[in-house]
């Protein structure tokens, strides 16, 4: 059945592959750590349990979108980051965007992540410092750009073909043509509620895609270590929502999954 996987089934999530997908910790005898190298993930592919047929449903996967990168290196000759610096960043002017360790001319910038963490026994909460880099390894095309709040705008206005941009919108068709990228908000599968929002949202490729009054949304959300982000937006009005924080809580402290939620509504609500 693995070889029925498609590139379309990997960027709709509906490959089959597990999910939750980091770690592997569903108690089988064979599962190792976190992979971090690539040929770490080689080692674990003949493990690899799929969860239903590919392309029958929707089912979030990390690794799929590590196995996409893989394909771009294989077809261009480059190193995924590489890649995407040459023909997204650079061209949209994201000079503030990197992947991996910091750079050393925007150390000064670059803000820690924490946890918020309740003592489960004087049930005090406490908030801890994990510093400022962390190294995703071999996860960097699942959830590895690192960027300040205006280079996250740019690139909204990029998706929503928005002017008062830093560059001219005609610079946009040279880095992905509208039609491509309407064609990548199409539904694909139903996320039937596991995906960030209801039974009836879909996933397009790559995209979440939602209907909120009659309003129709695109985005994604995504987080790694204390950092979470938000990005949502209309391409019929053009307007977008961008929300970023570089605190979490842990998810038994009371109220955050409501909190989250709230917050979530809120900023969609925005969009109507």
């Amino acid at each position: 059945m693995i070889d029925s996987i498609t590139i379309l089934m990997l960027l709709s999530h509906s490959s089959g592959f597990q999910n939750p997908t980091w770690p592997w910790g569903n108690g089988e005898p064979w599962e190792p750590f976190e992979p971090t190298t690539w040929n770490q993930l080689v080692a674990m592919m003949p493990y690899e349990q799929l969860l239903f047929k590919p392309g029958s449903k929707y089912s979030y996967s990390n690794p799929g979108f590590i196995y996409l990168a893989r394909i771009i290196e294989k077809l261009t000759g480059d190193p995924w980051q590489s890649y995407v610096q040459k023909n997204i960043l650079s061209p949209l002017g994201l000079d503030r965007s990197y992947f991996g360790g910091t750079p050393y001319y925007l150390a000064a910038d670059r803000s820690h992540n924490y946890y918020v963490r309740r003592d489960s026994v004087t049930r005090r909460d406490s908030v801890v410092d994990n510093g400022a880099d962390f190294d995703p390894g071999i996860t960097i095309p699942n959830g590895g750009w690192n960027a300040p709040l205006d280079d996250l705008a740019t690139y909204l206005a990029f998706l929503t073909n928005a002017p008062g941009g830093r560059l001219p919108k005609e610079r946009y068709d040279v880095i992905l043509r509208r039609s491509t990228l309407e064609e990548m908000w199409r539904p694909v599968v139903n996320t039937n509620g596991n995906g960030y929002g209801s039974e009836n949202d879909w996933m397009g490729l790559s995209f979440f895609g939602m209907q909120r009054d009659g309003v129709k949304i695109l985005g994604h959300t995504g987080s790694q270590a204390g950092f979470r982000a938000f990005m949502y937006f209309d391409p019929v009005k053009h307007t977008a929502v961008l929300v970023a924080f570089n605190t979490t809580a842990d998810r038994s402290t009371p109220g955050a999954r409501e909190a989250q939620k709230a917050m979530t509504e809120a900023a969609l609500g925005l969009l109507k």
